[in-house]
């Protein structure tokens, strides 16, 4: 396996340690008090630097790959899965918290399964498709807003330390990064669709 796709299976395993650090533990009563209190303070802090470096995977391992020419149909089937995993994992557990609608975070997922379903139908016509320029747009913008959301605590916090009520002012910002990475998921997704409907004739 080259560099490449071990950094893309590197983004896969980094998955369930950011949603630990996203979700307190409740398991049939099992809540550990000083773990959960833990991750009520600080958690979507260290989930968001778990987060970054995840995302910075994501932007090396294509780089790598055209640089020294490994573009391999494993690396493209990697790096889409593992951009879907941890996008939609973090989505969840963000439901989990209340913090996002899951009505949008249904949208992501079911442009998510069309987008795959269409890949899965070129693959039998021996075609291999690899990340579209909308669909790059699309990742970052979704970054974007899940790192601007796990950092939300940390900057209100910030804003009350210096007397300032700026909690509404910092959630307005954060549903409009959110909201915005949903319609240019549903863009893309049209996109998708559209120049690739071949496909889904016969």
């Amino acid at each position: 396996m080259n560099l490449p796709n071990k950094l893309s299976l590197l983004r896969i395993i980094l998955i369930p340690f950011t949603i630990l650090f996203m979700l307190p533990i409740s398991i049939y009563g099992f809540e550990p008090a000083g773990w959960n209190g833990f991750i009520n303070e600080h958690g979507l802090l260290i989930a968001a630097i778990i987060f970054i470096i995840a995302s910075l995977t994501d932007m090396f391992d294509g780089k790598i790959a055209r640089k020294y020419n490994l573009i391999t149909d494993l690396g493209k089937f990697l790096d889409s899965l593992a951009d879907k995993m941890l996008v939609i994992g973090v989505l969840l557990a963000f439901i989990e918290l209340g913090r996002v609608s899951a009505w949008f975070v249904l949208i992501i997922c079911l442009r998510e399964f069309m987008v795959t379903g269409i890949r899965m139908l070129a693959s039998q016509h021996g075609v291999v498709m690899a990340a579209k320029m909308i669909g790059k747009v699309k990742a970052t913008m979704q970054m974007i807003a899940i790192i601007y959301l796990m950092f939300e605590p940390t900057l209100m916090k910030i804003a009350g330390a210096f007397d300032l009520n700026l909690n509404t002012p910092i959630t307005i910002i954060g549903d409009v990064f959110f909201y915005a990475c949903v319609i240019m998921t549903i863009i893309s997704g049209l996109d998708y669709l559209i120049k690739n409907k071949q496909y889904l004739k016969g």
